[in-house]
């Protein structure tokens, strides 16, 4: 093996591991979007909910014990 046939492998080596990190990002980002999705559609359906509960006139019970806590905790 010649000195560039070595350097091309390792320049080739080099890439390889870039685009690995590069895909474990992506995948990484990805888990973040489904998540965040997740949370955005959870707090939609909680606004809904909340806007059907004003023009009804009737007033939010709460769901959790953290809800009732004075605001100052």
């Amino acid at each position: 093996m010649d000195a560039q046939q070595g350097s091309i492998e390792a320049r080739l080596t080099e890439l390889e591991i870039k685009a690995s990190f590069g895909e474990d990002t992506l995948d990484a980002l990805n888990r973040v979007i489904i998540r965040q999705q997740t949370q955005l559609d959870r707090l939609l359906r909680e606004l809904a909910r909340l806007q059907q509960h004003a023009a009804s006139g009737a007033a939010p019970t709460a769901q959790d014990a953290r809800d009732e806590l004075p605001p100052h905790y």
